[in-house]
């Protein structure tokens, strides 16, 4: 073999073996988030943006279906409920047969999600006991909105029987059928403004209805991941009124499994351009770092979060807060 021919021999055996291990080095970061039609997916972008790394924003089922994914080791990073982070955390509710995840790290809390109701305006339905009797979409299995109304259908008293239908229908179709008059109410999760909310609001003359009462203010007094929330008067139109509801908040978790190192890049690309973050979606512009690394959060703080927030000093090495002068 001559020297020319060695050459291209090397080159040849380079590229075979540069061309699989570039591409991995290329493997972009998925973020698992929701439907499209909904915030986590917005915040799943706006995650991806912040961060100098091929990332992508991946829609999904919602939190239940990436909280499982997450711990068959399908996933690096997930969008979740609060209440669903804590259920998976200690292996009850929806996640019994699957045990404890052990495995379940959170990173930070992202914005409040209301618990929305959206009625069609000649259903009838003016209050949260209205509902029974109707036809309504609780949400696609796998879905926060889902586990959220199975909880309070279970405070409330009521089986599937008390509803002429209940429905599965993913986020970004239930505000079509709601207008085709498929169904009389829809319930979301969700922050706001959102897409799906106003397109049932703007094609089908929908209104939001306070989700209030008794049943309600044991729901918060006894579960920590639920909070008195509202939605704003006027952000739909300016027709209409604020609305006093309860809710969640969404959290970004990951795995034992996910690389401290990125972990850690993700968590400083959103907190040392903090004001770029917030202004990817009105839900986020009231976060504070604080409330990030308190609010939600059921799940052990991952160790690549952990080395951030101890940088900052918002964290101590126990990892409890410094007290403030």
């Amino acid at each position: 073999m001559n020297v020319s021919t060695r050459l291209l021999a090397a080159l040849l055996a380079g590229l075979l073996l540069s061309g699989p291990l570039a591409a991995q080095d290329e493997a972009p970061l998925v973020i698992a988030t929701a439907s499209p039609a909904g915030v986590y997916h917005v915040v799943g972008r706006a995650l991806c943006r912040t961060i100098e790394m091929p990332c992508r924003a991946q829609p999904t089922d919602g939190s239940s279906a990436n909280l499982r994914a997450l711990r068959r080791g399908e996933l690096k990073f997930a969008l979740a409920q609060s209440d669903l982070q804590l259920y998976a955390t200690l292996g009850t509710e929806g996640f019994q047969k699957d045990g404890p995840d052990e495995s379940l790290r959170s990173v930070f809390s992202l914005h409040n999600e209301p618990f929305t109701l959206v009625v069609r305006r000649d259903a009838g339905i003016h209050r949260l006991e209205d509902l029974t009797g109707h036809a309504v979409n609780i949400g696609n299995p796998g879905s926060g909105q889902r586990g959220t109304m199975l909880r309070l259908m279970d405070a409330e008293g009521w089986s599937r029987s008390d509803f002429s239908s209940l429905h599965n229908l993913p986020a970004d179709q239930q505000a079509l059928e709601l207008c085709h008059g498929n169904i009389d109410a829809m319930v979301y999760t969700v922050g706001h403004p959102n897409a799906s909310v106003a397109k049932a609001i703007r094609l089908c003359d929908a209104v939001l209805v306070d989700v209030e009462g008794d049943i309600i203010d044991l729901l918060v007094d006894a579960y920590p991941y639920f909070t008195r929330a509202w939605i704003p008067a006027e952000i739909y139109g300016p027709d209409q009124p604020a609305v006093h509801t309860f809710g969640v908040k969404g959290t970004l978790v990951a795995s034992t499994d996910t690389d401290p190192d990125v972990v850690y890049r993700l968590v400083a690309a959103v907190f040392d351009d903090f004001e770029r973050f917030k202004a990817s979606h009105p839900a986020l512009g009231v976060l504070t770092p604080e409330g990030m690394i308190r609010g939600g959060l059921t799940a052990p703080l991952h160790d690549g979060a952990l080395r951030y927030y101890r940088e900052r000093g918002w964290l101590e090495e126990d990892g409890i807060a410094p007290e403030s002068d």
